[in-house]
């Protein structure tokens, strides 16, 4: 996914009511930027650290930038939520992902039950419900999720499993917008029944494919498979 318009630079001051960051911009002028990341954001959050913000040119909103990235140890880390649900469209649909390659027929946003799932995609011989994580938080080598309890979360890996008993394909898609981690695992310390429905979903079929993302100013793009730890 490459950025439309120049990314405007920064720097963190405070991020405050999980939807707002005060940024200070290389000109000196404080904004206020919107934070779509409604969740800790522990391991990529640092008073003082650059920051890279896409401006708004839309009349209705209050803020008129969104917070994309932030630098980290040397590294950029995406903590924009919307990202990897249009990096996992566009790589589905082109057949990037080997593991989601061949489907004929892909739309976003499809409800299954009580729950809506960010991909559906089909071809004349399955159909498949894939959900869709931003991942940002990193201890070690390891990249983990959720940073903080997500009972959606957990109820999207209940309605994964109904998916795979009807015939169908169920996918957790985990997209970590970070380069400096190197195996995907479930964060069982800060929510342990997220962990243990993961566990459940795997045992019945429903399958875990976290992908590494490069973050860039000029662009974010899916770059390789990480192993995975239950």
């Amino acid at each position: 996914m490459i950025f439309q318009e120049k990314l405007v630079h920064g720097t963190l001051i405070k991020r405050y009511k999980r939807f707002l960051a005060d940024i200070e911009l290389d000109d000196g002028t404080e904004i206020v930027a919107h934070c779509t990341n409604s969740g800790s954001m522990k391991s990529c959050i640092e008073n003082g650290a650059e920051v890279y913000l896409t401006p708004v040119n839309d009349p209705k909103r209050k803020t008129k930038f969104t917070w994309e990235m932030i630098k980290i140890n040397g590294n950029w880390v995406g903590i924009n939520t919307g990202i990897p649900n249009k990096l996992a469209f566009e790589a589905i649909s082109s057949g990037e992902i080997p593991e989601l390659a061949g489907y004929t027929n892909v739309k976003r946003e499809v409800t299954f039950g009580d729950s809506r799932f960010d991909i559906f995609a089909e071809n004349e011989k399955e159909q498949c419900f894939v959900e869709v994580k931003n991942v940002s938080m990193k201890e070690g080598k390891y990249a983990l999720f959720p940073d903080s309890v997500t009972t959606r979360g957990q109820k999207h890996l209940k309605t994964l499993i109904e998916v795979k008993s009807k015939g169908m394909r169920a996918v957790m898609l985990y997209i970590i917008q970070r380069s400096d981690v190197e195996v995907f695992a479930a964060a069982s310390e800060i929510d342990p029944d997220y962990a243990k429905f993961l566990k459940e979903a795997v045992e019945a079929g429903v399958e875990v494919i976290p992908m590494q993302a490069t973050v860039t100013p000029e662009k974010i793009e899916l770059v390789k498979k990480l192993p995975f730890e239950i």
